[in-house]
């Protein structure tokens, strides 16, 4: 600010974006290359202004972050996988294991389109799995139809999303459209609603419009089409990339509604078994109070329609362990609405 030694009242101004988190939704984890920052230490970013002094304006992981909050996610945690330099695979490998670390994370992304990091990833995330931590990844394909399907079926992991942009222009940052698709899954209240239709925001270059065939394929293999839609960035359908079990063709857990269900499901449940059960005996009248909070939250699920049934629930001792409670219930997920056939009888 310039000093003037006219008396008066002056005044100095200074404009960040106000772009930020919402309210609801999921934290997303991002690794990808930056301008600036330590190279993969994680910080949790509030806003896109934060990212900016953080990471610098011009940079893909600023660009992504922006993407994530345009798209509706809560909250972000970024990784620079490497500053102001070319990324290696091993770089995103030790990113990814960053992120990891954080509890609170339940999607994944970065800036790369080498199947070499999607493995990285998806190995990271396989490793979560087993401890409990129920993470999703979403990457992005360039590249032909046919070439996108086949890194899908390399992948063939019910946790990994790969979408595949109706691009033109090869220059398009790398990552956007599953940024964006990140932050449209993070920022979904109702794990049962599927994203089919759904407008992305932030993301440029959107002209083409996939045919049929391209469709059955892009599915068929595991791959989240986007298209232009009236000239917008608009989801096809969400699918995961697996699509075989053992090498046989299985469609189980190909809807990416289901993956989200399970993960809304299973951890409410342990949420509310280890609020309310800290330090209580292992006796039948705890084993039935255990019972009756599981159908509760069951109960819950099915209201709200993200499960259609749920079949009994029990809750007994451990034969071998005594202080082990052994609870097993069954539910059937909520299935998205992807196509309405009308079949017509028609007289003259």
């Amino acid at each position: 600010m310039v000093i003037n030694e006219r008396p008066g009242v002056y005044s100095s101004v200074e404009v960040s974006s106000s772009l930020s988190g919402s309210n609801t939704g999921k934290t997303v984890g991002i690794a990808a290359v930056s301008a600036a920052g330590e190279k993969g230490v994680c910080k949790s970013v509030a806003s896109y202004g934060e990212a900016v002094s953080l990471y610098g304006a011009d940079c893909n992981l600023t660009k992504l972050i922006k993407v994530l909050l345009l798209n509706g996610a809560a909250a972000v945690e970024a990784v620079p996988v490497s500053v102001g330099t070319a990324a290696t695979a091993s770089d995103y490998a030790a990113a990814f294991a960053a992120l990891m670390d954080k509890e609170d994370i339940s999607i994944m992304v970065c800036d790369s389109r080498n199947i070499e990091v999607y493995s990285k990833m998806k190995a990271a995330i396989e490793g979560a799995s087993e401890n409990c931590k129920y993470r999703i990844g979403i990457v992005e394909s360039a590249g032909t139809v046919n070439e996108a399907a086949n890194k899908a079926a390399e992948l063939n992991y019910e946790r990994i999303v790969m979408v595949y942009p109706a691009v033109e222009d090869d220059g398009a940052l790398c990552g956007a459209s599953a940024a964006a698709m990140a932050g449209l899954v993070s920022s979904g209240s109702d794990p049962a609603l599927p994203v089919n239709g759904a407008v992305l925001s932030g993301i440029d270059g959107f002209s083409r419009v996939f045919s049929d065939a391209e469709i059955n394929t892009l599915i068929k293999a595991g791959v989240t089409p986007i298209e232009s839609v009236y000239g917008n960035p608009s989801v096809v359908r969400g699918v995961t990339t697996r699509t075989k079990t053992a090498g046989v063709a299985d469609t189980t857990w190909r809807e990416l509604t289901t993956v989200l269900i399970i993960d809304d499901v299973i951890p409410s449940v342990r949420s509310a078994l280890r609020r309310k059960f800290p330090r209580v005996k292992n006796t039948a009248q705890t084993r039935g109070a255990i019972r009756t909070q599981v159908i509760i939250e069951l109960e819950n699920k099915l209201k709200r329609e993200i499960i259609d049934a749920y079949g009994p629930v029990t809750a007994s001792a451990d034969e071998t362990d005594p202080t082990v409670c052994i609870v097993g219930f069954e539910f059937t997920v909520a299935h998205g609405l992807n196509r309405i056939i009308l079949s017509a009888h028609i007289s003259v």
